[in-house]
């Protein structure tokens, strides 16, 4: 068993990296269109090409946090190293210099691609250290409702905090406000880094005599059929959360017309989650975590479909469908993680490697082209639909924001419901595999 005190220090590992990911993922389109002044288009351009290539580089560290080997372990040095860089990056790119044309677009990729290559080199391995903590089905499901709870806590942070951090760093300057609030946030999840590392022990090795080249850990991989289901569903449904996300402050502001209750509307929305995210583990006690996961995303598809006939002067009923739709999504979220888990045994006893890092970072690769993907739809949309900073939007403008930010992300959820159905490690299945594991 993992003790309550390890499971938060695991979690508090999700609230420093949610920091940083629930701030790109809500703020930094609206950063770049309105207080860099960067057009919707290049940024959803720069979000694929980044994200893409952020991407490409989550299975290479994978395998080196495999074949990393000290007193700490595996993954957990990689916390420590990194946690001081990842700050200091994250600072930068929200630092707006007094740059024009060109050279704005040139800093805010470089900036941008250090910031996700950082995220990469820090959050993978933390995510593997997920699958360490222990061999036990059930206690992986608790591990990651902690991890999300927490992690969900960044985002309440992030949610509730920015925008009143920027407006009061600033005093009127939002290039000033964004950069000293990312600052107070950096230095926040250094220390929860620090102290996710020193609360955490990993217990699961790789077999010893296991050290097979990178082509050959890749072509076992590839065999693991569950993982590729899981890494599908994984793209499609980062696909249409980001995209709901990166638009949910522009439907606030230029659909429902109320910027003032941004805040409130991105914090609620991550309460919810956090609500949604410590009641997995009861219901996957209660109920097929399979089946559940497939109804958690039908019933999000529909909220979303739901949202659209919500006309902007029903405030109370879009905060509703919102709340409900991250509490349902994010309710979702442990199992997909602890399923991932369950593919490493699975992969293990089928091939006879072991690759923890890899399979963690090849599921993360789809969930980042996913990101990609989302983002820059999320751009090439507001810029298709004739959206213009800080103005007051055309009705056209309006309805194009309304339809990206409700319909589109609803079929996601449907494509993901559809993918799950190939998943079969239920939890006697998986039982069965570690007992094959164990007696080998």
């Amino acid at each position: 068993m993992v003790s309550v005190k390890e499971k938060i220090a695991y979690g508090l590992g999700d609230t420093a990296s949610n920091i940083i990911f629930q701030t790109v993922m809500m703020f930094l389109m609206l950063y770049y269109t309105d207080v860099v002044g960067l057009s919707p288009a290049v940024v959803g351009t720069m979000f694929l090409a980044v994200r893409i290539f952020d991407a490409v580089t989550d299975p290479l560290m994978g395998n080196l946090a495999d074949k990393t080997h000290t007193r700490w372990g595996h993954f957990r040095p990689y916390l420590l190293w990194l946690s001081l860089p990842f700050a200091i990056i994250s600072i930068l790119a929200f630092t707006t210099p007094d740059l024009e044309g060109t050279d704005k677009i040139i800093y805010a990729f470089t900036t941008y691609t250090l910031l996700m290559v950082a995220y990469t080199a820090i959050n993978i391995p933390y995510c593997a250290l997920g699958g360490v903590l222990t061999s036990d089905a059930k206690e992986r499901v608790t591990i990651q409702s902690y991890r999300f709870v927490f992690g969900m806590l960044g985002g309440v942070i992030v949610a509730g905090c920015t925008m009143p951090m920027v407006e009061y760093f600033g005093q009127g300057d939002a290039a000033k406000g964004y950069q000293y609030t990312m600052t107070a946030m950096s230095i926040l999840g250094f220390v929860l880094f620090l102290l996710c590392f020193l609360g955490t022990k990993e217990r699961i090795q790789q077999p010893k005599e296991q050290n097979i080249p990178f082509a050959q850990s890749v072509k076992a991989l590839i065999k693991n059929d569950q993982w590729r289901t899981l890494c599908l569903a994984a793209f499609f449904l980062l696909t249409g959360q980001v995209l709901r996300l990166t638009l949910a402050v522009y439907y606030v502001k230029y659909y429902l017309g109320r910027d003032d209750l941004i805040t409130l509307f991105m914090t609620l929305g991550v309460a919810a989650s956090m609500v949604g995210c410590a009641l997995a583990q009861p219901l996957a006690k209660r109920f097929c975590k399979i089946k559940a996961y497939i109804s958690l995303q039908v019933i999000a598809a529909a909220i979303c479909g739901f949202s659209y006939f919500i006309s902007k002067d029903q405030l109370v009923l879009a905060f509703t469908a919102f709340i409900l739709w991250k509490f349902f999504l994010d309710m979702a979220t442990p199992l997909l993680w602890a399923k991932m888990a369950d593919t490493i045994d699975y992969g293990h006893e089928k091939t006879g490697v072991r690759i923890t890092g890899l399979v963690y970072s090849g599921v993360i690769f789809f969930i980042k082209m996913g990101v990609a993907v989302g983002g820059a739809i999320a751009g090439w949309l507001l810029s298709f639909y004739s959206y213009q900073a800080d103005a007051v939007q055309t009705l056209d403008t309006q309805h194009g924001i309304l339809l990206s930010f409700t319909v589109l992300p609803a079929f996601g959820s449907l494509f993901v419901a559809y993918i799950m159905k190939k998943y079969t490690l239920t939890n006697q299945i998986v039982e069965n595999i570690q007992s094959k594991l164990t007696a080998s």
